[in-house]
């Protein structure tokens, strides 16, 4: 089997070890407002993947996060975090929030769209405990810096390859193109950890080494991956729009703290379009499932026109 590897750019020869399973680690959804069908897209894909290599004869281990803390309305570390803004949108808390579309999501994925449940389904949220050691880790290494009153924040400087999933052009990226945090070092740090605001009270807050606050959004991923499947895996699956923060990122906070290479391969799918326009909430056109069912059609149609086309080229949805 060959895939096509982001980090090479090219189709590299999958071949995993006879003896271990093949270890799958794909980004979740943020759980703060009803799924559309951009957002079932890439999980289609990946589930194709699981159902290829298990018969194949593989066995194939795979863990999805729920991200429900910590994922900012900006990857650039600024504006509020999604799961509080959902929050204050639906006047319940972000423990609600995060409850009532993890249950949406479960029945969409697994009852309506008929997807392979991952052996690992984990939230964010869960996992607090073993985050923070994370970033302890990587703080004891010398990897990480201090904002005052803002957070724990991670020194791309001490690496000689960042960015090289995305291949960023570090020296040609606009100044300030990815800081709009006041003491940032450079232009690609990232948050870790961010101390809560001091006028107030999140719905979710913890304590830390560095103060109360929540972990950086791309802190999740690495430890949940680290958790449940090892040290290094063999498949990392999300969209594109991962691999020039997200995913750039965890590589970046992986490969620090052990050493070795994450993930073998990296698989990313392209988007969906409505009528040739992306989905937003000011051109309503933000389609569901439950808008595909209630025009009596089947969500298998949906799931059909996905499969319709190959997983890195744009897909567009008419009615």
């Amino acid at each position: 089997m060959k895939l096509y590897n982001t980090l090479t750019r090219q189709k590299d020869d999958f071949t995993p070890s006879s003896d271990e399973p093949v270890k799958i680690y794909t980004c979740g959804l943020t759980v703060y407002s009803q799924p559309h069908i951009g957002n079932w897209v890439g999980y289609i894909y990946w589930d194709v993947l699981v159902r290829l290599l298990r018969h194949d004869g593989f066995n194939v281990v795979r863990t999805q996060n729920i991200t429900d803390v910590g994922h900012l309305t900006s990857d650039d570390d600024a504006g509020e975090d999604k799961m509080e803004k959902g929050a204050q949108r639906e006047g319940i808390t972000a423990w609600d929030v995060a409850n009532k579309y993890s249950n949406i999501a479960d029945h969409e994925a697994y009852d309506l769209l008929g997807l392979i449940r991952p052996d690992h389904l984990v939230a964010a949220t869960s996992y607090i405990d073993q985050q923070i050691q994370f970033a302890k880790d990587l703080e004891a290494k010398g990897y990480t810096y201090q904002i005052p009153g803002d957070g724990l924040y991670f020194d791309t400087s001490k690496l000689t390859d960042y960015g090289k999933l995305a291949r960023l052009d570090i020296a040609g990226l606009e100044a300030g193109a990815r800081v709009s945090v006041e003491g940032k070092r450079n232009i690609t740090d990232f948050a870790i950890w961010k101390l809560s605001p001091t006028n107030r009270q999140r719905d979710m807050e913890w304590d830390s080494p560095w103060g109360t606050g929540f972990p950086g959004w791309h802190l999740e991923c690495s430890v949940i991956a680290r958790e449940t499947l090892g040290d290094q895996i063999d498949i990392h699956t999300g969209g594109i729009d991962h691999i020039p923060v997200h995913h750039t990122n965890e590589i970046a906070q992986t490969e620090s703290l052990t050493g070795k290479q994450f993930a073998s391969i990296w698989l990313h799918n392209n988007h969906i379009k409505v009528d040739g326009q992306k989905m937003s909430k000011s051109l309503g056109n933000i389609i569901t499932l439950s808008d595909i069912a209630q025009k009596g059609m089947s969500i298998m149609a949906f799931k059909l026109l996905v499969l319709s086309k190959n997983y890195q080229t744009e897909g567009n949805f008419t009615w």
